[in-house]
Protein backbone atom coordinates (compact mmCIF):
# COMPACT_ATOMS: atom_id res chain seq x y z
CA UNK A 1 0.00 0.00 0.00
CA UNK A 2 1.26 3.46 -0.90
CA UNK A 3 0.23 6.87 0.43
CA UNK A 4 1.43 10.43 -0.04
CA UNK A 5 1.27 12.97 2.77
CA UNK A 6 -0.56 16.21 2.03
CA UNK A 7 0.65 19.60 3.28
CA UNK A 8 -2.12 19.49 5.92
CA UNK A 9 -0.58 16.27 7.29
CA UNK A 10 2.69 17.97 8.22
CA UNK A 11 3.63 17.38 11.87
CA UNK A 12 1.41 14.35 12.42
CA UNK A 13 2.95 11.21 13.94
CA UNK A 14 3.25 8.44 11.38
CA UNK A 15 1.44 5.87 13.57
CA UNK A 16 -1.53 8.16 14.20
CA UNK A 17 -1.73 9.19 10.55
CA UNK A 18 -1.67 5.60 9.32
CA UNK A 19 -4.31 4.59 11.86
CA UNK A 20 -6.59 7.29 10.43
CA UNK A 21 -5.95 5.97 6.90
CA UNK A 22 -6.22 2.30 7.88
CA UNK A 23 -9.05 2.22 10.45
CA UNK A 24 -9.48 -1.55 10.11
CA UNK A 25 -6.13 -2.04 11.88
CA UNK A 26 -5.43 -1.15 15.51
CA UNK A 27 -2.85 1.49 16.32
CA UNK A 28 -0.79 -1.07 18.27
CA UNK A 29 -0.78 -3.34 15.20
CA UNK A 30 0.42 -0.47 13.00
CA UNK A 31 3.12 0.35 15.57
CA UNK A 32 4.33 -3.25 15.34
CA UNK A 33 4.63 -2.87 11.56
CA UNK A 34 6.65 0.32 12.00
CA UNK A 35 9.00 -1.31 14.51
CA UNK A 36 9.58 -4.26 12.19
CA UNK A 37 10.39 -1.94 9.24
CA UNK A 38 7.19 -2.80 7.37
CA UNK A 39 6.48 0.93 7.09
CA UNK A 40 8.92 3.02 5.06
CA UNK A 41 8.91 6.74 4.42
CA UNK A 42 10.72 7.88 1.26
CA UNK A 43 12.25 4.41 1.10
CA UNK A 44 13.62 4.35 4.66
CA UNK A 45 12.45 2.74 7.88
CA UNK A 46 11.27 5.18 10.58
CA UNK A 47 10.34 5.22 14.26
CA UNK A 48 6.75 5.35 15.52
CA UNK A 49 7.41 8.94 16.64
CA UNK A 50 8.35 10.11 13.12
CA UNK A 51 6.44 13.25 12.12
CA UNK A 52 5.28 13.65 8.55
CA UNK A 53 6.32 16.26 6.03
CA UNK A 54 4.43 17.35 2.96
CA UNK A 55 4.86 14.97 -0.01
CA UNK A 56 6.33 12.15 2.12
CA UNK A 57 5.91 8.86 0.24
CA UNK A 58 4.69 6.20 2.68
CA UNK A 59 4.81 2.49 1.86
CA UNK A 60 3.12 -0.08 4.08
CA UNK A 61 3.65 -3.84 3.96
CA UNK A 62 1.05 -5.29 6.32
CA UNK A 63 2.02 -8.33 8.35
CA UNK A 64 -0.28 -11.25 8.93
CA UNK A 65 -1.97 -11.06 12.33
CA UNK A 66 -0.69 -13.39 15.05
CA UNK A 67 -2.47 -16.77 15.22
CA UNK A 68 -5.78 -16.81 17.07
CA UNK A 69 -4.65 -19.77 19.13
CA UNK A 70 -2.36 -19.44 22.12
CA UNK A 71 0.75 -21.60 22.04
CA UNK A 72 2.51 -23.50 24.81
CA UNK A 73 5.66 -22.00 26.32
CA UNK A 74 7.91 -23.51 28.96
CA UNK A 75 7.42 -20.90 31.69
CA UNK A 76 7.70 -21.92 35.38
CA UNK A 77 4.52 -21.80 37.45
CA UNK A 78 4.00 -21.97 41.20
CA UNK A 79 0.98 -24.16 42.00
CA UNK A 80 -0.88 -23.49 45.24
CA UNK A 81 -3.56 -26.15 44.72
CA UNK A 82 -4.53 -28.66 42.04
CA UNK A 83 -7.16 -31.34 41.52
CA UNK A 84 -8.94 -32.82 38.50
CA UNK A 85 -11.06 -29.69 38.00
CA UNK A 86 -9.29 -26.63 39.37
CA UNK A 87 -5.79 -25.20 39.64
CA UNK A 88 -4.79 -22.27 41.85
CA UNK A 89 -1.76 -20.41 40.49
CA UNK A 90 0.49 -18.03 42.43
CA UNK A 91 0.82 -15.44 39.65
CA UNK A 92 3.99 -13.35 39.75
CA UNK A 93 3.91 -9.60 39.23
CA UNK A 94 4.68 -8.64 35.64
CA UNK A 95 2.99 -11.65 34.04
CA UNK A 96 0.05 -10.89 31.75
CA UNK A 97 -2.83 -13.36 32.13
CA UNK A 98 -3.65 -13.74 28.42
CA UNK A 99 -2.69 -12.26 25.06
CA UNK A 100 -3.85 -8.78 24.16
CA UNK A 101 -2.71 -5.18 23.62
CA UNK A 102 0.38 -6.25 21.71
CA UNK A 103 1.37 -9.04 24.15
CA UNK A 104 1.30 -12.47 22.49
CA UNK A 105 3.83 -14.50 24.46
CA UNK A 106 5.12 -14.94 27.99
CA UNK A 107 1.58 -14.95 29.36
CA UNK A 108 0.00 -17.14 32.01
CA UNK A 109 -2.01 -18.86 29.27
CA UNK A 110 1.19 -19.77 27.41
CA UNK A 111 2.54 -21.30 30.63
CA UNK A 112 -0.71 -23.16 31.38
CA UNK A 113 -0.79 -24.77 27.94
CA UNK A 114 2.69 -26.17 28.51
CA UNK A 115 1.94 -27.42 32.03
CA UNK A 116 -1.55 -28.93 31.70
CA UNK A 117 -2.93 -31.42 29.19
CA UNK A 118 -6.49 -30.08 29.34
CA UNK A 119 -8.02 -26.69 30.11
CA UNK A 120 -11.55 -25.34 29.78
CA UNK A 121 -12.48 -23.87 26.42
CA UNK A 122 -15.35 -21.65 27.58
CA UNK A 123 -13.23 -18.49 27.28
CA UNK A 124 -12.21 -19.22 23.70
CA UNK A 125 -8.91 -20.26 22.09
CA UNK A 126 -6.95 -17.29 23.45
CA UNK A 127 -8.08 -17.75 27.05
CA UNK A 128 -8.14 -21.47 27.84
CA UNK A 129 -8.81 -22.11 31.52
CA UNK A 130 -9.13 -18.45 32.43
CA UNK A 131 -12.09 -17.77 34.74
CA UNK A 132 -10.97 -14.41 36.16
CA UNK A 133 -7.96 -12.10 35.85
CA UNK A 134 -5.42 -10.13 37.83
CA UNK A 135 -3.77 -6.97 36.53
CA UNK A 136 -0.30 -7.44 35.07
CA UNK A 137 1.58 -6.08 38.10
CA UNK A 138 -0.74 -7.58 40.72
CA UNK A 139 0.65 -10.80 42.16
CA UNK A 140 -1.14 -13.60 43.96
CA UNK A 141 -3.69 -16.36 43.78
CA UNK A 142 -5.64 -16.92 40.56
CA UNK A 143 -8.04 -19.77 39.77
CA UNK A 144 -7.90 -21.79 36.53
CA UNK A 145 -10.50 -24.30 35.28
CA UNK A 146 -9.34 -27.59 33.77
CA UNK A 147 -12.67 -28.38 32.10
CA UNK A 148 -15.81 -26.61 30.93
CA UNK A 149 -18.01 -27.88 33.76
CA UNK A 150 -15.61 -26.55 36.38
CA UNK A 151 -15.35 -23.26 34.50
CA UNK A 152 -19.11 -22.79 34.47
CA UNK A 153 -19.42 -23.54 38.20
CA UNK A 154 -16.62 -21.15 39.12
CA UNK A 155 -17.95 -18.45 36.79
CA UNK A 156 -21.39 -18.76 38.42
CA UNK A 157 -19.81 -18.16 41.83
CA UNK A 158 -17.95 -15.09 40.56
CA UNK A 159 -21.03 -13.60 38.90
CA UNK A 160 -23.13 -14.41 41.96
CA UNK A 161 -20.55 -12.68 44.20
CA UNK A 162 -20.18 -15.85 46.23
CA UNK A 163 -16.38 -15.87 46.13
CA UNK A 164 -14.42 -14.05 48.83
CA UNK A 165 -11.39 -12.21 47.45
CA UNK A 166 -8.93 -10.60 49.85
CA UNK A 167 -5.93 -8.49 48.86
CA UNK A 168 -3.01 -6.85 50.65
CA UNK A 169 -2.26 -3.25 49.67
CA UNK A 170 0.23 -0.72 50.94
CA UNK A 171 -1.07 2.81 50.46
CA UNK A 172 0.26 6.30 50.87
CA UNK A 173 -0.70 8.31 53.94
CA UNK A 174 -2.33 7.48 57.24
CA UNK A 175 -5.69 5.77 56.83
CA UNK A 176 -7.39 7.01 60.01
CA UNK A 177 -10.32 4.62 60.48
CA UNK A 178 -9.38 1.06 61.41
CA UNK A 179 -11.99 -0.24 58.98
CA UNK A 180 -13.95 1.26 56.13
CA UNK A 181 -16.09 0.64 53.07
CA UNK A 182 -15.83 2.36 49.70
CA UNK A 183 -18.94 2.08 47.58
CA UNK A 184 -18.55 4.08 44.39
CA UNK A 185 -19.37 3.16 40.78
CA UNK A 186 -16.43 2.65 38.44
CA UNK A 187 -16.32 3.78 34.81
CA UNK A 188 -13.75 4.36 32.08
CA UNK A 189 -12.09 7.76 32.53
CA UNK A 190 -13.45 9.88 29.66
CA UNK A 191 -10.17 11.83 29.34
CA UNK A 192 -7.46 9.31 30.21
CA UNK A 193 -8.73 6.16 28.51
CA UNK A 194 -6.09 3.89 30.09
CA UNK A 195 -7.55 4.64 33.51
CA UNK A 196 -10.78 3.94 35.31
CA UNK A 197 -12.46 6.46 37.59
CA UNK A 198 -14.78 6.53 40.61
CA UNK A 199 -15.47 10.25 40.29
CA UNK A 200 -18.49 9.99 37.99
CA UNK A 201 -22.07 9.43 39.07
CA UNK A 202 -22.40 6.74 36.42
CA UNK A 203 -20.56 3.47 36.03
CA UNK A 204 -20.71 -0.12 37.25
CA UNK A 205 -21.55 -0.65 40.90
CA UNK A 206 -18.53 -1.58 43.02
CA UNK A 207 -17.65 -1.90 46.69
CA UNK A 208 -14.43 -2.51 48.58
CA UNK A 209 -13.95 -2.98 52.33
CA UNK A 210 -10.63 -2.43 54.07
CA UNK A 211 -9.04 -3.14 57.43
CA UNK A 212 -5.80 -1.63 58.74
CA UNK A 213 -3.17 -4.30 59.37
CA UNK A 214 -0.15 -2.16 60.17
CA UNK A 215 0.86 1.48 60.22
CA UNK A 216 4.17 2.98 59.09
CA UNK A 217 5.36 6.57 58.90
CA UNK A 218 3.62 7.91 55.76
CA UNK A 219 2.18 4.50 54.75
CA UNK A 220 -0.61 2.12 55.81
CA UNK A 221 -0.83 -1.63 55.11
CA UNK A 222 -4.41 -2.67 54.39
CA UNK A 223 -6.33 -5.89 53.95
CA UNK A 224 -8.93 -5.23 51.25
CA UNK A 225 -11.97 -7.39 50.50
CA UNK A 226 -13.89 -6.77 47.30
CA UNK A 227 -17.44 -7.83 46.56
CA UNK A 228 -17.24 -6.93 42.88
CA UNK A 229 -14.46 -7.40 40.35
CA UNK A 230 -14.29 -4.23 38.28
CA UNK A 231 -11.22 -3.27 36.26
CA UNK A 232 -8.57 -1.72 38.56
CA UNK A 233 -11.19 -1.69 41.34
CA UNK A 234 -8.95 -1.59 44.42
CA UNK A 235 -6.52 0.83 42.81
CA UNK A 236 -9.32 3.19 41.76
CA UNK A 237 -11.20 3.03 45.07
CA UNK A 238 -8.14 3.66 47.24
CA UNK A 239 -7.02 6.52 45.01
CA UNK A 240 -10.52 8.00 45.30
CA UNK A 241 -10.06 8.42 49.08
CA UNK A 242 -6.61 9.97 48.51
CA UNK A 243 -4.65 6.91 49.55
CA UNK A 244 -3.25 5.54 46.26
CA UNK A 245 -1.50 2.19 46.22
CA UNK A 246 2.26 2.60 46.59
CA UNK A 247 3.95 2.59 43.19
CA UNK A 248 0.70 3.00 41.25
CA UNK A 249 1.68 5.97 39.11
CA UNK A 250 -1.39 5.52 36.88
CA UNK A 251 -3.55 6.61 39.81
CA UNK A 252 -1.42 9.39 41.22
CA UNK A 253 1.20 7.68 43.38
CA UNK A 254 4.84 8.73 42.99
CA UNK A 255 7.16 6.29 41.24
CA UNK A 256 9.06 3.79 43.41
CA UNK A 257 12.09 2.70 41.34
CA UNK A 258 13.33 0.30 44.03
CA UNK A 259 9.95 -1.45 44.10
CA UNK A 260 9.45 -1.71 40.35
CA UNK A 261 5.70 -2.37 40.61
CA UNK A 262 2.70 -1.30 42.65
CA UNK A 263 2.14 -2.86 46.09
CA UNK A 264 -0.98 -4.96 45.53
CA UNK A 265 -1.21 -8.71 46.17
CA UNK A 266 -4.14 -11.15 45.83
CA UNK A 267 -3.65 -12.82 49.19
CA UNK A 268 -6.63 -15.09 49.74
CA UNK A 269 -9.60 -16.58 47.92
CA UNK A 270 -12.48 -18.60 49.35
CA UNK A 271 -14.76 -20.54 47.01
CA UNK A 272 -16.48 -23.90 46.49
CA UNK A 273 -14.93 -26.62 44.37
CA UNK A 274 -17.19 -28.20 41.72
CA UNK A 275 -17.67 -31.04 44.21
CA UNK A 276 -19.28 -28.56 46.62
CA UNK A 277 -16.46 -28.56 49.18
CA UNK A 278 -15.43 -25.13 50.44
CA UNK A 279 -11.82 -24.24 49.73
CA UNK A 280 -9.61 -21.48 51.14
CA UNK A 281 -6.34 -20.78 49.32
CA UNK A 282 -3.72 -18.26 50.39
CA UNK A 283 -0.70 -16.80 48.65
CA UNK A 284 1.94 -15.39 51.00
CA UNK A 285 3.28 -11.90 50.44
CA UNK A 286 6.05 -12.28 47.82
CA UNK A 287 9.69 -11.62 48.77
CA UNK A 288 9.96 -8.33 46.86
CA UNK A 289 7.04 -6.83 48.79
CA UNK A 290 8.28 -8.24 52.11
CA UNK A 291 11.69 -6.73 51.44
CA UNK A 292 10.21 -3.34 50.59
CA UNK A 293 8.18 -3.34 53.81
CA UNK A 294 11.41 -4.05 55.65
CA UNK A 295 12.85 -0.74 54.45
CA UNK A 296 10.08 1.33 56.06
Amino acid sequence: MRFTADPADTGQRIDQWLHAHLPDFSRSRIQEWIKSARVRVNGAAVKTSYTLRAADAVEVEPADPPPLNATAEDIPLRILYEDADVVAIDKPAGMVVHAGAGVHSGTLVNALLHRFATLSGVGGPLRPGIVHRLDRFTSGVLLVAKNDAAHQKLAAQFSGREIEKVYLALVHGTVKPETGRIERPIARDPVHRARMTARLAEGRAAWSEYRVLRRFPDFTLLEVRIGTGRTHQIRVHLASIRHPVVGDTLYGAPAQPLLGRYFLHAHRIRFHLPSGREMLIESPLPPDLEAWLGTL
